[in-house]
């Protein structure tokens, strides 16, 4: 098999699955489809209809003499006027309707598409830019819509013209009829090659404006170190040269789209002029009669033009169908993080604040970006309920991987992690994570209020509980200075508050949750002294009576853990209190005293 024939298969098995993939998102509108293709019989019905009224115009009309012909002609244009009536209420009761569908099969693309996105994984998240993603929500929905809404209606709507005319031009003049579906064939084939040169060009130019979306996303989402680094002009040019390449394909897109709509309109027209120049002869030596080449030339019109009309949706659909696989694409990315068919239950606790459990059994972890490199190492640990536990070492030496293992995020390739008792592979995820509560080191804030942010750690929350929530967070004082107090909008990414201010806002939310399980990730990094000793005494409070694991580089924040775990390249290299592991001199006694040290020539 020869490398073209091959493309061509799998470009034609690629095109059955785009369809395929697309018919959840149209079975269920079935009788919308059902009364908008009623209104396309109808319609085009009536537009089929007009030639063979001219034809008796001419014919028995302008053939005829005295008031006979007059009345034909009377007639004729009467009922012009009713089909002209029956073919408005048609079209518009056509275009409602595939109008109503482009819409409504739109956004639920969009919802499926984005409903799949945030149950992905992180490891989905390190291979592919949010701004590629949003792009796909966007600019390729867009792309079906035009075709759901607009070009699958004008493709039936000129298929049943194509059919129809053709039908009655066999019925006007079989002889002219077979000779001009002769060319049409000759014609329709290179008219169909030259389309799939238009479908590659259409997903190469959806791919790079998609580059050009995600590039935007990520410099907006960091222009304070844009300008802090004075690289606006350097970005501006990045960002241009990315609109340029995108413009470029683009162009080759439309070059090859005009191309085939010239081709389409020389080719089709060509064959047809030259069959009308044969009808024309037959007129004159007196075998066909005027009516019925009238009739002729207008059937051909209609062929014509809906040949025409179906080689501009080639386009549109060429373009769709690029945008559809893409979109496909991603709605069959699968999480590799599943919660479990018939997923186990968690044991009751003895008490409501007794805290959960934790047993961490020989785990290994490489991240699927490093494959080559263990974050984890043949880890193992064994946390009491009601522990709380602080996690130290260097920066890479694994402590916020454990925190993405304990939320499954991730699954190890090797090892087991217990919550009292249970894999949590065996848990349903929703299950697992409502079990935990978690301050991390990058707080995110949302667009919205104080009030609705510090919600967002448990749904349905009333004000009375946020509020209090606040209050043990220290962020209640600041927020009722906002302008609108609770109801003050915090900005995008929180931009109106300061980092401590975001910090307690996180902690809130944590503590709001009330979770058996809380993982604080350089929970006080952000803080002054003052917020600080705040803070740290809402920690304590809210640690007492639940399982806490404390990740800090500051080591004055975790001296009165119940156990302190030193962490390097992946490995637990030394426990227990922090007057123990002083007295060991080993890696944890040599950062105390860095640390200590400088807090001494600070002061």
């Amino acid at each position: 098999m020869s490398t073209s024939t091959s493309n061509d298969t799998v470009s034609q098995r690629s095109s059955l699955a785009t369809l395929k993939g697309l018919l959840p998102f149209l079975r269920p509108y079935k009788t919308q489809f059902l009364l908008a293709g009623i209104a396309l019989l109808v319609a085009a019905s009536a537009t089929l209809a007009i030639p063979y009224a001219f034809r008796q115009m001419i014919d028995l009309g302008f053939g005829g003499s005295g008031d006979r012909s007059i009345k034909h002609v009377d007639l004729t244009f009467l009922a012009l006027f009713a089909v002209a009536c029956i073919l408005g209420v048609a079209t518009a009761a056509r275009f409602y309707m595939v109008s109503w569908l482009g819409e409504r099969v739109t956004a639920d693309i969009r919802n499926a598409v984005y409903a799949h996105v945030v149950t992905q994984s992180p490891q989905f998240f390190e291979t592919t830019q949010t701004g590629e993603v949003l792009s796909r929500l966007t600019t390729d929905t867009t792309l079906i819509q035009t075709v759901v809404g607009t070009s699958i209606s004008m493709a039936l709507r000129n298929t049943l013209l194509f059919i129809g005319g053709l039908a009655m031009l066999f019925v006007t003049s079989p002889k002219l009829s077979s000779i001009i579906v002769v060319m049409l064939a000759l014609v329709v084939l290179p008219i169909v090659l030259f389309g799939r040169r238009v479908r590659k060009l259409s997903r190469d130019s959806q791919d790079r404006i998609a580059d050009a979306s995600a590039l935007a996303g990520e410099i907006l989402n960091a222009m304070p170190t844009v300008q802090a680094f004075t690289h606006e002009q350097l970005e501006a040019q990045r960002f241009s040269a990315s609109v340029e390449s995108a413009f470029a394909t683009a162009m080759r897109r439309i070059r090859a789209r005009s191309w085939l709509t010239m081709l389409a309109i020389l080719l089709v027209f060509g064959a047809i002029v030259f069959v009308l120049w044969l009808g024309a002869h037959a007129v004159m030596q007196g075998r066909m009669s005027g009516g019925e080449l009238g009739q002729f030339i207008l059937y051909a019109s209609i062929v014509a033009g809906a040949v025409g009309a179906l080689s501009e949706v080639m386009g549109d659909a060429q373009r769709a169908a690029g945008a559809t696989e893409r979109l496909l694409e991603l709605i069959a990315v699968q999480s590799p993080i599943q919660s479990p068919a018939r997923p186990q239950l968690l044991p009751a606790r003895p008490a409501q604040n007794s805290g959960a459990a934790l047993a961490l059994r020989d785990l290994v972890f490489h991240y699927p970006s490093r494959p080559q490199s263990a974050a984890l190492s043949h880890l193992s640990l064994e946390i009491r309920p009601g522990e709380t536990v602080a996690i130290v070492g260097s920066s890479g030496a694994g402590k916020t991987t454990l925190f993405q293992l304990l939320l499954r995020f991730y699954d190890p390739q090797r090892g087991t992690i217990l919550l009292d008792g249970v894999d949590i592979r065996q848990l349903d995820l929703h299950a697992l994570r409502d079990t935990v509560g978690v301050v991390p080191q990058d707080t995110v804030i949302f667009s919205a209020d104080a009030m609705e942010n510090i919600r967002y750690g448990k749904a349905g929350a009333s004000d009375a509980d946020v509020i209090a929530a606040a209050r043990m967070a220290a962020a209640h004082e600041f927020i009722e200075k906002l302008p609108e107090g609770y109801r003050s909008f915090l900005g995008e990414r929180g931009v109106r508050l300061s980092g401590g201010q975001r910090q307690r806002i996180a902690i809130a939310r944590a503590l709001l949750k009330n979770p058996p399980l809380l993982l604080l990730d350089e929970a006080t990094s952000a803080l002054d002294a003052e917020s600080e000793r705040l803070v740290q005494g809402a920690l304590e409070l809210a640690m007492q009576g639940r399982t806490t694991l404390i990740i800090a580089h500051r080591l004055a924040t975790v001296q009165r853990a119940d156990r302190i775990i030193v962490m390097e390249h992946g490995h637990i290299v030394e426990t227990g209190t922090h007057a123990t592991l002083v007295e060991q001199g080993g890696v944890y006694a040599k950062l105390a005293a860095l640390q200590f040290n400088l807090y001494r020539d600070e002061e």
